[in-house]
């Protein structure tokens, strides 16, 4: 690098208990630089961002902010030295407005009344500074997943940050909003600001970052220029080649459907009918809020239906019953792994262990030594990377949760597998590990219906799609005709039709 590094972690270490997480792992930050912080689920990136936003003091090693080491206790701490982190889980009060979230900790009094006056100022100037055109007194609950994080940055701004730590920004955002994120990010940066950037998503790499510091199992193993060519950056992340992204293995296709929507409707939801048969991967597209999420929660029992019937195996459903549903062999692995799908503060071996709680117990007892012999068979069938099977699964890695969940229904034996985004924010490695999880249901006579935001990922890995629009069916395509272009016009038709109608009445 040209010039001297703002922040530098000089040969940190970190253990939780007897698990090294990171062994003597050296990075630099630079002004007006975006450092890209590369590896798979478990490597050690969301240890290291804790390290410099105060959470986890190093064991060994040293920080060093402009040449000076320092010690970083706390989440105060490192505020004080400039350093503002954006983790996935927003820091902001949704009933709350603007700039309230913006002034929080900190509310400007005059006379020891809270002067609101300066609060909306402070959060205006914040707001100005990333070119934002949002009213300060709006509820920050009012707004948008993407204009929530632009606030949390604004927030961090306003203490004067000098450095920024960017955790998976861009993993629920819609590629319109993650355009307005990166031109916000290209700003700061023309600004002198400092950035750490952590994404799975190697083609934004190059769009944002400088270079690109990659991790290993806690190690680090190289620092490469941004535009260094995908597969040398996978080949660094996970130590081997991976032959195929996305290696789907087509096998024959019953007749005889396993999965049968008829008629179904439900709030935004209306007149929805497909089937899924045995060995099929059925992908779900469209925009954001066409319905998909609803589609798969409802067939899955989570949430209830007017209209309609689903079917499974010629066998019909009671609706809203997550019980039936997971008798009835479906399984479904939520948008939302954290609030949906684990209990975070239970151990991995009870969060695999909950869907088959109930059918392996003994005369009303849990069956606990069998629970615990089938999570740990799955754990190793799934290459589930941990230090005990009792640990919390909240201590897991984002993609190492994610196969947890799968887990629970290989363990159920599950043969239609409702997927809503398996791989979001899991990265390169364990997407592949995923992909081959549902090629094992699909050979072994079950199916999947997987609602997928990335639409590589619905062309590499299904059958058909069925494309969304605005709670409908908008239409069906064969994967081997379809396009990225012919799914995102088959979505946006209907909107347009939509529009169209209202703008004639």
């Amino acid at each position: 690098m040209n010039s001297d590094p703002l922040l530098v972690l000089d040969r940190v270490c970190k253990s939780f208990g007897p698990v090294q997480v990171i062994d003597e792992v050296t990075v630099e930050v630079h002004a007006g630089k975006v450092s890209v912080l590369l590896g798979e689920n478990g490597a050690g990136k969301s240890t290291l961002i804790k390290m410099i936003a105060g959470v986890h003091p190093p064991d060994g090693g040293r920080i060093l902010i402009e040449g000076k080491e320092v010690k970083i206790s706390d989440t105060k701490s490192s505020e004080a030295l400039g350093i503002a982190t954006i983790h996935q889980e927003l820091n902001l009060v949704p009933s709350m407005t603007i700039a309230e979230n913006i002034t929080l900790g900190r509310v400007p009094r005059r006379f020891g009344i809270i002067n609101r006056r300066e609060m909306r100022k402070i959060a205006r100037e914040a707001l100005d500074r990333l070119g934002l055109d949002l009213h300060v007194d709006t509820p920050v609950g009012n707004l948008g997943l993407a204009q929530q994080q632009l606030v949390e940055i604004a927030k961090a701004l306003s203490l004067d940050a000098r450095i920024l730590i960017l955790d998976e920004p861009t993993a629920a955002l819609t590629t319109a909003e993650i355009n307005q994120l990166f031109d916000v990010v290209r700003n700061l940066k023309a600004k002198g600001v400092g950035m750490v950037f952590i994404s799975h998503h190697l083609d934004e790499i190059a769009a944002i970052g400088d270079f690109v510091n990659v991790l290993r199992d806690g190690q680090f193993i190289a620092t490469v220029p941004a535009d260094t060519d995908e597969n040398q950056l996978v080949r660094l992340m996970v130590g081997r080649d991976i032959d195929e992204q996305f290696p789907r293995v087509r096998t024959e296709v019953s007749d005889t459907p396993l999965l049968s929507v008829q008629g179904l409707g439900a709030g935004m939801l209306s007149d929805i009918s497909f089937e899924v048969r045995p060995g099929e991967v059925v992908a779900l597209a469209g925009l954001m809020g066409a319905g998909r999420t609803e589609l798969i929660r409802a067939i899955a029992g989570a949430d209830d239906y007017t209209a309609g019937s689903v079917t499974v195996a010629g066998t019909p459903l009671a609706r809203r019953d997550v019980a039936a549903a997971t008798r009835a062999g479906i399984g479904h692995v939520p948008e939302d792994r954290k609030t949906q799908g684990l209990v975070l503060d239970a151990s991995v071996a009870e969060n695999i262990g909950y869907a088959t709680m109930a059918s392996t117990a003994r005369a009303g007892l849990v069956d606990r030594k069998g629970q615990r012999k089938r999570a740990e068979d799955v754990a190793a069938r799934l290459r589930i990377r941990m230090g005990s099977i009792d640990q919390p699964i909240r201590s897991l890695s984002g993609g190492n949760q994610q196969k947890a969940v799968f887990g629970r229904w290989f363990t159920a034996g599950s043969k239609v597998l409702l997927l809503d985004e398996p791989t979001r924010g899991v990265d390169v490695g364990a997407k592949v590990e995923i992909y081959e999880l549902i090629n094992e249901i699909t050979a072994s006579g079950g199916c999947v219906l997987m609602a997928s935001s990335e639409l590589p990922e619905v062309l590499g890995m299904s059958d058909r799609v069925l494309v969304m629009s605005q709670g409908r069916i908008a239409g069906e395509l064969k994967t081997r005709e379809a396009t990225q272009d012919s799914i995102m016009a088959m979505a946006v038709s209907n909107v347009h039709r939509e529009h169209e109608t209202g703008m004639n009445q």
